[in-house]
C-alpha cells in the first residue's frame, strides 16, 4: 500500500489545549456537541416511546444531516466571504432560538413526530451553515505541526460528547423528561455564543474585496473537481459513511429489541463515544507505525465488528465491541479530516471543507434513510448484516483506491513570486473573459517529459481559476507548443496570481518551464470592445 502522509505527529495529541483560545473554543464545542447528542437521544427515544416505525426513527438522522446536502457548499462560500467569527456567533444564536422553541413545545405537550422532525431539520440547517467555519478556523488556532492533533481533538468534541451526552440524556429522560434534555441543548448553544464573543480574532484577510457569491462557489467547485488528492479524500469519506450510518440510525431499534430503556440506549451510544476517546490516545501511536491507508483499512474492519455485535450479540458483549467501533470511527475521521486540512490551501479551505461535509454527511443522511427502509422491510439484523459486508468491501477497496501520495504534505503556502503582466491599457476588475496564451519551445529530447509536466500544470490552472484549459502543438514549427486558459474576469485572474497560487503550483510551473529551451512568452487577450 502507498505510504501516505500525514503521518506521525511528533507532538502530544493534547498539545493544542495548551493554547488558550483553542482551549476555550474547544470546550465550547464540546459542550455544544454534548447538548446535540442529548437532543438526538431525546428525539429518537421520544419516537421509540411513540411506537414509531423503523423508518421514522431513522429519519431523525436523515432530518439532521440532509441540510448538509442542501447548504454545505453555500455555507463554505459564506465562510470564505464573511467574517467566520460573526458567522459562528449568529449561527449559534439561531440554534439556541430553535432549540428553545423545541423545548417549549415539548413542555407544553404539543410535540408530535412530524413537528420533532421539522425542528431537527431546522437545527440541521444551522449546523450545516456553521460547520465549514468551525473546520476552517482550526488552522488559525494552532501551528501547522499541531493541525493533526487539533483534528483529533476536534474528534474528541464529537465523540467525547457521544460518550457523555447519550448517557446523561438517558438518565435525565428517565428522571425528568424530554423537555429538560432539549432545554440543556439550548443552553449549550448559549455557552458557545459566549465563548465566540470572548474570542478576539484577528481581521480575516480578503474581506475588503470579497468574491461575488456565485463566482466564489464556481471557484470552489473547480478546485475540488480538479484536485485529485481532495477528490480521493472525498471518495474515501463517502465509501465509509454510507454503510457506517446504519449503526447510528438503527441502534435505538436494537436497544428496544434488547429490552433496554432510555438509559440502556444511552449506555450503548456512550460506549461508542468512550471508544472514540480511547482512539485519541491510540491513533498517534498507530500513525507513527503504519500509513494512513492501513489505518483506514483496519478502522473499517473494526467498525464492522461493532455492527455485528449490535445485530446478533447480547448487551454486555455489544457494549465492549461498540467501543471498538468508536475507536474505528475516530480513526477514520481523524485521518480524513487532517488530510483535508493539510492539503487544502487557505483561500479555498472553507469551500473544500464544505465539500467534505456535503459528501460525508450527505452519505450519512442518505444511508440512514436507506437502512431504515431496509430494516422496516427485512428486519434490523439483516440490514446490519448487509452493512457488515459493505464495510469489509470498503476495507478491501483501499488496495485500489488509497489516499494518494502527497496527501497532507504538499506545499500549500501562497507563492507571490509571479510576474505582473505589462498591458497597453488598465483593465477594469469585471473586464473579461480573459484568455491567456503561453508559448513554449521545447527540444526533441524533452518533449515526452514536457507533456507530462503540462498535464499537472493544467490541473493547477483549473484549480486556481481557469474555466477552460487547452494545450496545443504547432503544425508548422517543431517543438513549438501553446498553452491556453480562460478566466472569467480580470479580477479573477488577479486573484489567481496573488491569492491562490501555492508553492506546489510554482513547482508545476517551474517543472514545465525548465524543459523549454527559452523562457515562455505569455500574452493576455480581452474581448475587443473593452476600452475602445
Amino acid at each position: 500500500m502507498t505510504k501516505v502522509s500525514g503521518s506521525a505527529p511528533t507532538v502530544s495529541p493534547w498539545a493544542p489545549l495548551g493554547i488558550t483560545v483553542f482551549r476555550v473554543l474547544w470546550f465550547a464545542q464540546l459542550g455544544s456537541n454534548i447538548g446535540t447528542w442529548m437532543q438526538t437521544v431525546g428525539a429518537q427515544w421520544f419516537l421509540v416511546e411513540s411506537a414509531a416505525g423503523a423508518t421514522i426513527i431513522a429519519l431523525v438522522q436523515t432530518a439532521s444531516l440532509t441540510p448538509s446536502l442542501l447548504f454545505s457548499l453555500p455555507a463554505g462560500v459564506l465562510s470564505d466571504s464573511l467574517d467566520r467569527r460573526k458567522l459562528l456567533i449568529w449561527g449559534s444564536l439561531a440554534s439556541a432560538v430553535i432549540a428553545t422553541a423545541l423545548t417549549v413545545f415539548t413542555a407544553a405537550n404539543g410535540l408530535t413526530p412530524a413537528l420533532l422532525l421539522v425542528f431537527t431539520f431546522l437545527l440541521g440547517i444551522t449546523a450545516a451553515l456553521t460547520a465549514p467555519a468551525w473546520q476552517a478556523i482550526q488552522p488559525e488556532l494552532v501551528p501547522r505541526e499541531q493541525i493533526s492533533a487539533a483534528s483529533g481533538l476536534g474528534g474528541v468534541t464529537v465523540n467525547g460528547a457521544r460518550a457523555i451526552g447519550p448517557a446523561l440524556a438517558g438518565v435525565l429522560l428517565a428522571a425528568t423528561g424530554t423537555s429538560v434534555v432539549f432545554g440543556l441543548n439550548a443552553l449549550s448553544f448559549v455557552a458557545a455564543v459566549l465563548a465566540l464573543l470572548w474570542w478576539r480574532r484577528p481581521a480575516q484577510s480578503g474581506l475588503d474585496d470579497p468574491e461575488p457569491a456565485w463566482a466564489a462557489l464556481r471557484a470552489g467547485l473547480r478546485y475540488v473537481t480538479s484536485a485529485h488528492l481532495i477528490r480521493r479524500i472525498l471518495l474515501r469519506s463517502a465509501l465509509f459513511a454510507f454503510p457506517a450510518s446504519a449503526l447510528w440510525a438503527l441502534l435505538p431499534i436494537t436497544a428496544a429489541q434488547m429490552g433496554l430503556g432510555s438509559a440502556g440506549y444511552g449506555f450503548l451510544l456512550g460506549s461508542l463515544g468512550v471508544g472514540a476517546v480511547i482512539g485519541i490516545f491510540v491513533l498517534p501511536l498507530a500513525r507513527r507505525k503504519v500509513s494512513d491507508n492501513v489505518i483506514l483499512t483496519v478502522s473499517a474492519l473494526l467498525y464492522a465488528v461493532g455492527v455485528v455485535a449490535a445485530a446478533l450479540l447480547p448487551f454486555g458483549i455489544t457494549v465492549v465491541l461498540l467501543a471498538l467501533s468508536g475507536v474505528a470511527w475516530i480513526g477514520t475521521l481523524t485521518v480524513l479530516n487532517s488530510a483535508l486540512q493539510l492539503t487544502l490551501p487557505q483561500w479555498v479551505r472553507s469551500r473544500g471543507a464544505a465539500a467534505y461535509i456535503l459528501v460525508f454527511m450527505g452519505a450519512m443522511a442518505v444511508g440512514s434513510l436507506v437502512w431504515g427502509v431496509v430494516a422496516e422491510g427485512v428486519g434490523t439484523p439483516v440490514a446490519l448484516g448487509v452493512t457488515v459486508v459493505l464495510l469489509v468491501l470498503v476495507a478491501a477497496s483501499i488496495r485500489f483506491l488509497p489516499l494518494l501520495h502527497g496527501t497532507g504534505t504538499i506545499d500549500r503556502t501562497i507563492s507571490l513570486a509571479w510576474p505582473t503582466p505589462t498591458l497597453v491599457f488598465e483593465p477594469e476588475p469585471l473586464d473579461g473573459p480573459v484568455t491567456i496564451m503561453v508559448a513554449y519551445t521545447v527540444g526533441d529530447e524533452n518533449i515526452s517529459a514536457f507533456r507530462e509536466a503540462m498535464k499537472e500544470l493544467g490541473y493547477s490552472r483549473r484549480r486556481t481559476g481557469a474555466a477552460h484549459w487547452r494545450f496545443y502543438r504547432s503544425g508548422e514549427t517543431a517543438g513549438a507548443y501553446l498553452e491556453s486558459f480562460t478566466v472569467s474576469s480580470w479580477s479573477e485572474y488577479r486573484r489567481q496570481q496573488t491569492e491562490r497560487l501555492t508553492g506546489r503550483d510554482r513547482e508545476y510551473r517551474d517543472a514545465a518551464t525548465a524543459l523549454a529551451t527559452e523562457p515562455p512568452v505569455e500574452t493576455h487577450y480581452f474581448p475587443p470592445d473593452i476600452h475602445v
